[in-house]
């Protein structure tokens, strides 16, 4: 059964700088909840209460998100303020909070490597909270746990991406066992475009069997000596299996200042109006 969800918060959020300078990207607002909130939420609706962050320096802000402000509660209570608590008390009552630290920047792979001791030797979620996935019905997260409860391996979301922006991201190619779902045959790192397996993006969600700590070990770094997951992965798919996940709902790219924006105008009219009114 899984229970466990890393998040790897330890990067430094250049793109957003100087905002970034002393406060976690994580904790950029979309309206009015931190970026990495919604994906802690979506980590608790698939049913994943235990919540571990791989952080690094200047990432305290994430630790006291998750934590009661008794200053802040005391002064709100019995007021008309003290609803915009309800979110975030619902969350920190719904799922207990682990935390350590990646001292030295080497990449995914290594980040999740320094989890093992949040983990254990089971199977877990990774969630990268740069990603933001919406689904009116079933988020992300959930719709892997159920094929995980199926299929019991290591699985991967990817979407379509344009051509142009294919060398963002790890690429897959697969075999098709069923509709939207594909067997791992082959998987690239940030490939040019015209050397890419394919246009299916992996975005960040995965599903991941415990083994994949001793194949990160395995895997040596690459460039700028990042331990990449998706050698670790591509090791997996090998000697076993991996799936790829064509997911439903929709993806902005928050590590982006214009996906950054589109997602906060998105959330703004579509999540934070009608709750506002309701």
């Amino acid at each position: 059964m899984l229970k466990k969800c890393l998040f790897p918060v330890a990067g430094y959020g250049t793109r957003f700088l100087p905002a970034t300078k002393a406060m976690p990207k994580e904790m950029l607002p979309l309206v009015n909840k931190p970026l990495v909130q919604y994906g802690v939420e979506e980590a608790i609706e698939a049913g994943l209460t235990e919540i571990g962050f791989v952080t690094g320096r200047g990432k305290r802000a994430i630790e006291d998100h998750f934590d009661t402000n008794f200053e802040l509660e005391h002064q709100i209570a019995g007021t008309g303020k003290e609803r915009y608590l309800d979110c975030v008390r619902q969350v920190i009552d719904s799922a207990s909070f682990s935390y350590t630290r990646q001292g030295e920047m080497r990449g995914l792979g290594d980040a999740i490597l320094q989890g093992q001791r949040l983990i254990g030797d089971e199977a877990f979620a990774v969630v990268l909270a740069d990603d933001l996935c919406l689904n009116e019905e079933l988020g992300v997260l959930g719709q892997m746990v159920q094929l995980y409860q199926q299929f019991r391996c290591s699985i991967v979301a990817v979407e379509e991406v344009p051509k142009e922006q294919i060398h963002k991201f790890g690429v897959i190619a697969g075999n098709e066992i069923k509709p939207d779902l594909f067997q791992v045959t082959d998987m690239v790192e940030k490939p040019a475009a015209e050397d890419a397996p394919s246009n299916m993006a992996i975005i960040g969600r995965y599903i991941l069997t415990p083994d994949i700590f001793d194949l990160i070990r395995e895997t040596p770094p690459g460039k700028n000596g990042e331990v990449q997951i998706t050698d670790a992965l591509l090791t997996q798919a090998k000697r076993g299996c991996v799936l790829a996940y064509r997911f439903k709902g929709r993806r902005f790219d928050c590590g982006s200042v214009d996906g950054f924006v589109e997602a906060t105008n998105y959330v703004y009219k579509n999540i934070y109006l009608p709750g506002e009114k309701g």
